[in-house]
């Protein structure tokens, strides 16, 4: 999570001939738009399982993410600690498999030992990330509680700005270790008496931005994380360690950043994290139609990212493939910098609570099946945030409302199951040339897309269960499209749903005075069989769950 610091230093990188003017405007392709994309299943050509980890979310001590959000002691809706009830039964219902805490630009300056013991002897302490006031009355414990109660597994984030290596092995003493030593003796101490197992841990959060608290060159943080990771292995050797990635391809140091990072801590670490946020801006032309292709932009930053590692593990001749954490990526553009992200020094301020819209909705279709199809690398992803910050949910004092994100999130954490399947669809499209400058003022443009299809398919088959599920997403905002699917080795018996996102209103957004102006809508069922013919609406985002 960055801040609007972010934009100064890109600013003046850019002042400094450090990024690149954007130019470059989008054109059209004369395809026929009638045309019909053909899509051939083969159910033998699988990419990789789906990881359970892939579609989970983040929690950052920000704004109303924490407090107001899954944390309100005192409302009619919460529970004898403090929980949200409803927000809990909206998690479980999701079935959100991991939750990243606590940041985010908020790590990089917290001190753990804060939130921890007797709430009245914990100190309110200014967070100089968001410049707001932190109560510290949600901390490590309250977290992991309110994970098993909501049955998701814990992603947590460790201080690596303030914070040191002896600093994160404590952490992990303390959350994994039974009992006999003074960190795991302490958590004794406050109650807690069995230890939370905590697997998986972000080694620190974006500490190649000079916005970061503690940022530091890239050897420099490389050599950090070993230390960290080989401290925290000998007091838990079970654990999965992610290293800081860069911030984006937007960074003047992307690429150079994450290789000098592996060349260090490569044999010690098991994953490397990726953060990209997206917006209908300047990087876009303002254009919609280009902005439905962003999510091409995920897949080119997954396999930059996944090379970068695989040249490393070359020089190294290493025999271990890392993998890659999506750890951060949404679309956020609205609410974002001057007073968005100044919580002047108050407690849980409204920060970064960014309304969405359909066509925001759409592209988070696109992301999903952009991580789908790349799922023999991304094992860990988090669409940031959960609650109320850049999130699929907002809350007030009544309830909850569902954002038009909500819908393809959902979806994809609903039949996104087995293994991912490798597709070749054929059809019409449109030409994106190249990009603007990006979100982040001053950063670097990444390079157009060429030719884009209308029809964006990603789909999954799971043996067990004995079903399959194709995500459709129709980026034609004017037409309808055709979409032909031959099955080769395998025939779909049955339809279970067909389900669309769509409007005629690309700026139309959900509200609690108006919740359902954007929601899922039936379609007519396609005759199940060998080859089946789909109409997907325009300017649509699509699921089809089928019985094998």
């Amino acid at each position: 999570m960055t801040e609007i610091s972010r934009r100064k230093f890109l600013k003046s990188a850019s002042q400094a001939g450090l990024a690149m003017s954007a130019a470059a405007v989008a054109g059209r392709m004369g395809t026929a738009q009638s045309a019909t994309t053909r899509v051939v299943i083969d159910t033998d050509r699988q990419i990789a399982p789906v990881s359970h980890e892939l579609f989970g979310s983040f929690l950052e001590q920000l704004g109303r993410a924490i407090y107001e959000g899954v944390y309100e002691p005192g409302s009619k809706l919460s529970d004898a600690q403090g929980f949200r009830k409803d927000v809990m039964a909206e998690v479980r219902e999701l079935q959100v498999p991991i939750v990243r805490w606590p940041g985010g630009n908020f790590v990089s300056g917290y001190h753990w030992l804060d939130g921890v013991g007797p709430r009245d002897k914990r100190p309110a302490v200014l967070d100089r990330a968001w410049n707001t006031l932190e109560t510290n009355q949600f901390g490590t414990n309250e977290f992991l509680t309110w994970a098993r109660l909501v049955g998701t597994e814990p992603l947590m984030g460790l201080n690596f700005g303030t914070g040191s290596a002896e600093d994160a092995a404590a952490l992990v003493e303390y959350c994994n270790v039974a009992g006999g030593t003074k960190w795991s003796d302490l958590r004794r101490s406050h109650g807690y008496a069995d230890p939370y197992g905590v697997r998986f841990w972000c080694v620190g959060n974006e500490m190649d931005g000079p916005w970061q608290i503690g940022h530091m060159p890239a050897q420099a943080y490389g050599l950090k994380a070993t230390d960290a990771a080989r401290q925290m292995r000998a007091v838990d050797p079970s654990i999965k360690l992610i290293a800081c990635g860069s911030s984006g391809p937007f960074m003047p140091t992307y690429i150079e950043w994450d290789r000098t990072v592996l060349e260090e801590c490569y044999e010690v670490v098991d994953g490397i994290s990726m953060h990209r946020y997206w917006g209908n801006t300047e990087e876009t032309h303002h254009d919609s139609q280009v902005y439905m292709a962003m999510n091409l932009a995920m897949d080119r930053q997954i396999e930059e990212i996944a090379a970068v590692c695989d040249t490393v593990r070359a020089q190294k001749r290493s025999g271990k493939q890392l993998w890659l954490s999506f750890d951060e990526w949404n679309v956020w553009y609205r609410a974002r910098g001057g007073e968005f992200s100044n919580g002047h020094g108050k407690p849980h301020p409204h920060l970064l609570e960014e309304p969405y819209n359909l066509e925001d909705a759409l592209l988070v279709g696109g992301l999903a099946n952009s991580l789908i199809r790349h799922s023999d690398r991304v094992k860990v992803g988090c669409l940031a945030q959960l609650i109320n910050v850049i999130a699929p949910i907002a809350t007030n004092e009544d309830g909850i409302l569902r954002h038009t994100i909500f819908y393809p999130y959902s979806w994809a954490l609903k039949y996104a199951r087995g293994r991912a399947l490798n597709l070749q669809p054929e059809g019409p499209g449109y030409e994106v040339a190249s990009i603007g400058g990006p979100i982040e003022g001053g950063g670097l443009p990444i390079p157009g897309f060429g030719d884009v299809r209308w029809v964006d398919v990603a789909a999954t088959i799971d043996m067990e269960s004995k079903t399959s599920a194709l995500f459709l997403f129709n980026r034609n905002l004017e037409k309808p499209q055709e979409v032909e699917v031959i099955w080769r080795d395998a025939t779909p018996s049955a339809v279970k749903q067909f389900l669309t996102l769509t409007g005629p209103d690309l700026k139309a957004g959900n509200t609690f005075a108006d919740p359902k102006r954007v929601t899922p809508q039936v379609l007519e069922n396609p005759k199940a069989g060998a080859r089946m013919t789909l109409q997907l609406p325009a300017r649509s985002y699509s699921v089809l769950s089928l019985a094998m």
